[in-house]
């Protein structure tokens, strides 16, 4: 009886229909995602950002940065240069990015490119940590937050979309680790606001701590800006190398008490170096030393947390220290 519920043709056992990577059926018509890429155009883009890295440049060594021909190099940068996107210097053979870039670029930022490319870290990053993630740039002496991910509707926000604040207390103080010396100039030499008794003001103090915030490529800080709150803070750069936003998580400190908040830094920090490759960024796998409490409940002990993010020379401390 249980052959004769079968179809008329049916011979043997019915073939399985493949199933997916996650064991759930497919259609057996399902097809591979087409590629779209056209090869010339990522040739050109490769070129672009071998001239964003090492330019001004001769064709030779942009060509072996993007790993192309030198004859293909050479058509693509002259089309290039008729858009006004490339410039040669005829006379030394150097190439260098041409001006159009610039209005790309402002394009770019009133278009909110960065804010819109790291919304799914964030995403992420929320999900995984159960927090409130942001992101932060720094314009002139301030920093601004110019996206937010809430992890959950019911938790406190502790910035929003838009809102400004002085580089030398929390989560800026990344970002003015990382700026020319003449804006950590101007921003040393004011009177500093104090937004809570645990806010640094010191000059001195601060110059030092933005060389250990280099040395050490992260910033915990606690009741800084907001008192009650901790952060967890990772630097996110760009594909010529330099931070371009910090990226943070921030908790009220009943829930950042230790060990928890060095238990988030390996993957506050892995979230930014995946946002940072998606910018353009080249890494090299570093250590850098977390410390993580003893599971038994002893003292904290020290693990080598492999990351990857790009290996560049960390300035000396500020000449007005040194």
């Amino acid at each position: 009886m249980a052959q004769a519920s079968r179809g008329k043709g049916s011979k043997g056992k019915a073939k399985p229909r493949p199933r997916s990577s996650n064991g759930s059926h497919e259609a057996a018509s399902a097809t591979p995602a087409r590629d779209y890429s056209i090869a010339a155009v990522g040739r050109a883009l490769d070129l672009l950002e071998a001239l964003s890295r090492i330019g001004p440049a001769p064709l030779a060594a942009l060509a072996d940065s993007a790993r192309c021909t030198r004859t293909a190099g050479f058509r693509l940068l002259r089309t290039l240069e008729a858009r006004g996107f490339a410039i040669q210097d005829e006379a030394r053979g150097m190439w260098r990015l041409g001006a159009r870039w610039g209005v790309l670029g402002r394009a770019a930022v009133e278009q909110g490119a960065l804010a819109a490319t790291a919304m799914p870290f964030l995403a992420a990053l929320g999900k995984t940590s159960g927090e409130n993630v942001y992101l932060r740039i720094r314009d002139g002496l301030e920093s601004e937050t110019i996206a937010i991910y809430q992890a959950d509707p019911g938790l406190r926000l502790y910035s929003e979309v838009g809102k400004r604040q002085p580089l030398h207390a929390g989560s800026s103080r990344l970002l003015l680790a990382h700026a020319p010396e003449a804006v950590q100039t101007q921003v040393l030499a004011q009177r500093l606001p104090r937004f809570t008794p645990a806010t640094r003001t010191d000059s001195a103090w601060i110059a030092a701590d933005l060389q250990r915030i280099r040395t050490r490529g992260y910033l915990l800080t606690t009741d800084e800006v907001v008192a009650g709150a901790a952060t967890v803070a990772a630097p996110v750069r760009d594909a010529s190398g330099q931070v371009v936003a910090v990226l943070s998580v921030s908790a009220p400190t009943m829930r950042m008490r230790p060990p928890r908040p060095r238990a988030l830094l390996p993957v506050v920090m892995d979230a930014a170096v995946k946002l940072s490759r998606i910018l353009g960024a080249s890494g090299a796998e570093v250590a850098t030393r977390v410390l993580e409490p003893d599971r038994k409940g002893g003292s904290a002990t020290a693990r080598e947390a492999t990351v990857a993010a790009p290996a560049l020379a960390s300035p000396g401390p500020h000449s007005m220290f040194r």
